[in-house]
């Protein structure tokens, strides 16, 4: 049994079929449905069961899955010891974070580390929402997490990010409002956001929670990444955090502040348990990042001893 081998089982436990996790793991998919039937003769028993297009963990393949995840997650403590050693020459980090938090701060992170360790790869993940994220780092899918303020995060080490200001994003034919706008205008607006749970809507219902008034939501879209394009092509406004709402200011939007003044809070969180040579690295520079520009550490909040 080759480490591969997991790898390649644990990406079609997580896509739901091979077509999936071939495209992942860039693999053709023969060599992929090859190394599992290799895996299945080791273990003795099929792994995977075929639904329509996709396919389910049998039973033994359901048993499988937490010690493989043990296994790789043992391995890559042993490859990167050597890396501690070599200075971070490679290796690569998984992160999972929530979109507006993978924009800012998280690319500001990731460019400050990748041009003092650029043997360093990174994979960025999205989650369904900002609790998925904590439970995805709980698990051991990924090593650190951005998730959003106000999520529970019991029994991980938790920092304080930056603190980024939340800005009301308007059409460009909208009339400019008064700077700031009050929230009780915003909320008289069509509006464009994110289903309900999403990171994206909690922060808007939060915000329009305080004018009294219910949002009136004109488009809900799954992508986040349409909230923009749909803001510039007229369907609706939106609130965005601060990079977020400067981008599409450069493309003709309205973008004003609100009152009173919202602002986004996230938390960087990892397990208690000693991290990878990278994963320790990263949440070092995170601590010690100062936006103001002073070299001060930033602030652990709620953080386990260690």
């Amino acid at each position: 049994m080759e480490r591969k081998h997991l790898e390649y089982f644990l990406a079609i436990a997580s896509h739901g079929s091979f077509t999936g996790a071939a495209n992942a793991l860039r693999i053709a998919q023969p060599s992929l449905s090859y190394a599992i039937g290799v895996l299945e003769r080791e273990v003795g028993a099929p792994l995977f069961r075929r639904i329509g297009r996709g396919v389910v963990l049998t039973p033994v393949g359901e048993a499988l899955l937490s010690p493989a995840r043990q296994v790789l997650h043992d391995f890559m403590r042993v490859q990167t010891a050597a890396q501690r050693v070599s200075g971070l020459v490679s290796g690569r980090l998984d992160i999972a974070a929530v979109t507006t938090l993978a924009v800012d701060p998280l690319a500001t992170f990731v460019g400050e580390f990748r041009s003092r360790h650029p043997g360093v790869e990174f994979r960025i993940l999205d989650a369904e929402n900002a609790a998925a994220i904590v439970d995805s780092v709980r698990r051991g899918r990924c090593e650190v997490g951005l998730t959003a303020h106000g999520i529970s995060t019991a029994g991980m080490r938790v920092l304080d990010l930056p603190q980024q200001e939340v800005l009301a994003v308007l059409p460009p034919s909208a009339d400019r409002p008064e700077d700031p706008m009050p929230l009780q205008k915003l909320a008289e607006l069509d509006l464009v956001t994110t289903p309900s749970g999403t990171t994206t809507r909690s922060a808007l219902d939060s915000a329009l929670a305080l004018s009294g008034a219910p949002p009136r939501i004109a488009v809900e879209t799954t992508h986040r990444a349409a909230i923009v394009p749909l803001v510039l092509a007229g369907a609706g406004a939106t609130l965005l955090p601060h990079r977020l709402a400067m981008e599409a200011a450069r493309g003709g939007a309205v973008v004003v502040s609100v009152a009173p003044p919202l602002a986004r809070r996230g938390h960087l969180v990892w397990p208690p348990e000693p991290l990878s040579p990278a994963a320790q690295a990263f949440v070092d520079l995170v601590a010690d990042w100062d936006p103001d520009g002073d070299g001060g550490p930033g602030r652990m909040e709620g953080a386990l001893p260690g």
